[in-house]
């Protein structure tokens, strides 16, 4: 069988650190990484600089795309994450590249706006831009002629990366810990109404293997775990997890009363073992009050993907069971 050659952008994050292993695990793959902190350094904002390192590997087969600028507003996204996605596709070799596989996510629905129609589909009507999701999208399209390509829709992702922007499993671990150190229950944070709305998650080892799967297929796939929860169930058995009693929701900031949880977490540190500092582990408050704070349902529709093949199934109490576990046993947390 021919030896395919992946390269993976964005590898560190949680999503494409959990690719590179897939793949590599797999069989079959030469694997590249593209980070800003290690593996091969490129700058992809710098066509100049892209060419030059990316336009260097030869026989890139697929790219696996799951880099990500951050911006304040939603219209600043645009220029630098659809100028990365197109620098770099356009310095790979044509003549060996076979499929571009794009990560998006719900925000192609809208889900980040307010309340949207769910169960979200794939043939859903779009919304009013700015969206760089679906810019990329559109510039794949255009660009398409020998490759295929897919976009791969994920939920909120659960995995073990650091210095994560967007690690709910992560922001749970440390406001936890940090509740059991100050020997408070474990409150829900977020807005009254978001303890009761439908939602779904999607571990990083599941959308590893669903991105592989898709790598020869067209178009977009919804990918989630399978199950839909609420926090008013899950929340105390999380909280169960850490020794803790729960209290009645209190909406507060994670940002604003984390602000000062420095000291306490190098206490903590000492004390326990841990080997992260406080700034590796407090990279996703904005996230997790982001999330806590829809008040609506988000989910959709995976009967795409479970109809074309894919089958896998993970259950989402379970997944932060373990994610924990492994956050322990790395001494992330006590």
């Amino acid at each position: 069988m021919k030896r395919k050659t992946a390269l993976v952008a964005g590898a560190n994050g949680i999503i494409g650190r959990n690719l590179v292993e897939h793949l590599r695990a797999d069989g079959g793959w030469d694997v590249l990484g593209l980070s800003r902190r290690s593996g091969l350094a490129v700058d992809l904002l710098d066509p100049a600089d892209t060419r030059a390192k990316v336009g260097a590997l030869t026989g890139v087969t697929h790219l696996f795309y799951a880099a990500y600028q951050d911006r304040p507003t939603w219209a600043e996204l645009v220029p630098p994450n659809l100028a990365m996605l197109t620098n770099l596709v356009e310095a790979l070799d044509p003549a060996a590249l076979e499929h571009v596989s794009l990560m998006q996510g719900y925000k192609v629905y809208g889900a980040h706006l307010g309340p949207f129609k769910t169960p979200a589909r794939e043939t859903d009507a779009g919304h009013m831009p700015p969206e760089f999701n679906v810019d990329q999208q559109q510039f794949l399209e255009r660009r398409a002629g020998s490759w295929t390509w897919s976009a791969i829709r994920p939920s909120v992702v659960g995995g073990t990366a650091l210095g994560n922007p967007m690690n709910l499993a992560l922001a749970i671990a440390v406001y936890a810990s940090i509740s059991k150190e100050l020997g408070v229950p474990l409150r829900f944070p977020g807005k009254p109404g978001a303890y009761d709305s439908l939602l779904e998650m999607t571990d990083a080892g599941l959308l590893a293997s669903a991105t592989v799967w898709a790598a020869d297929r067209q178009g977009p796939f919804n990918i989630a775990n399978g199950d839909l929860f609420r926090w008013r169930e899950l929340w105390p058995k999380l909280a169960a997890y850490f020794g803790l009693e729960t209290a009645p929701p209190l909406q507060m900031s994670l940002v604003d009363v984390m602000a000062d949880k420095a000291p306490l977490w190098t206490s903590m540190a000492a004390r326990h073992g841990l080997s992260p500092s406080y700034e590796q582990v407090s990279t996703s408050w904005a996230f997790a009050d982001f999330v806590f704070g829809w008040d609506y349902d988000v989910f959709a529709d995976t009967s795409k993907s479970r109809r074309a093949g894919f089958h896998e199934y993970v259950e989402t109490e379970q997944m932060f069971y373990r994610l924990f576990d492994e956050f322990r046993k790395a001494r992330v947390i006590p």
